[in-house]
């Protein structure tokens, strides 16, 4: 058996059309393009790259961007001060933070400051809650990219076993309250995890975010099972690599993502889909 590919990358296009079509017909009933406001804090030169390629994608789809761009000094009440005049300007839709934040910024406490319904990264806690008790608004963008991708490929969870590797509160977490919202039944798995192989050795479904390249192994893969592979890791020589090792992995998968071109994609698309949805519930109120 060798996987099928699940093409992020044409997914997102196909996303980011359906967009770009919604704010033309936004712009001929009268209203204002959808803004985007991002705010990266000091110089990592990976979170500099991810800024722009969202900028960039706001100006394929026809969205107003904002770049506010802080020195690794900015305090953590400056950056409080920024959001909360975010918060009250009626032009911005959406506020993104990026992260990682210098360390003597509290992330959590910044993510809170923003008004959930500006939220279009799906952080704030009040986002999460929803989702945790079935009643969905601001989704986190690489969670509900994956559900995308799936549901793209016509590939339903319902009544699957869904293995999660790893617990973060950016994927691990929200992924497994996605899938489990889908129906499916949900194993997250962890550092503290016993036996990690024979936990994804049973998965129809494997959901990877664990930041280790090659982490989880091709021969761990049920055959037939789909591989959904979240990570994304530069290599010695440049190249990038996900948190499977995908040439082993694809022979015994059904499906598999790769990396790049995989879920990376399906996170940008589903941040301007968070954005747009901001937009019409500014408009209702």
């Amino acid at each position: 058996m060798t996987a099928q590919i699940i093409d992020g990358k044409k997914v997102a296009q196909e996303r980011l059309a359906a967009i770009a079509q919604a704010v033309s017909q936004r712009r001929a009933a009268g209203r204002k393009n959808p803004c985007l406001a991002v705010v990266l804090v000091g110089d990592d030169p990976a979170s500099a790259v991810y800024v722009r390629n969202k900028k960039i994608a706001c100006g394929q789809v026809g969205f107003d961007s904002r770049s506010h761009e802080m020195s690794a000094s900015t305090t953590e009440a400056e950056l409080l001060s920024l959001i909360d005049s975010l918060n009250t300007d009626p032009a911005v839709d959406g506020i993104l933070v990026q992260l990682p934040l210098p360390v003597h910024i509290d992330s959590q406490k910044v993510l809170e400051r923003i008004l959930p319904h500006k939220d279009v990264d799906g952080f704030h806690p009040y986002n999460v809650g929803r989702l945790a008790v079935k009643m969905p608004l601001m989704r986190p963008c690489t969670p509900k990219g994956v559900m995308t991708l799936l549901e793209a490929y016509n590939i339903d969870p319902v009544g699957k076993k869904a293995v999660v590797v790893g617990a973060s509160n950016i994927v691990g977490r929200p992924q497994a309250l996605e899938l489990l919202l889908a129906r499916a039944t949900v194993t997250i798995c962890h550092s503290a995890t016993t036996d990690l192989a024979a936990e994804v050795a049973s998965a129809d479904i494997v959901v990877v975010g664990v930041g280790k390249p090659g982490f989880i192994k091709g021969e761990w893969i049920k055959p037939g099972a789909v591989v959904i592979d979240v990570g994304i890791n530069r290599q010695p020589d440049g190249k990038l690599c996900g948190d499977v090792e995908f040439n082993s992995a694809r022979e015994r998968a059904s499906w598999i993502t790769p990396v790049p071109g995989g879920v990376g994609p399906m996170t940008i698309a589903t941040l301007l889909e968070n954005t747009l949805t901001a937009a019409l519930m500014h408009d209702a109120n």
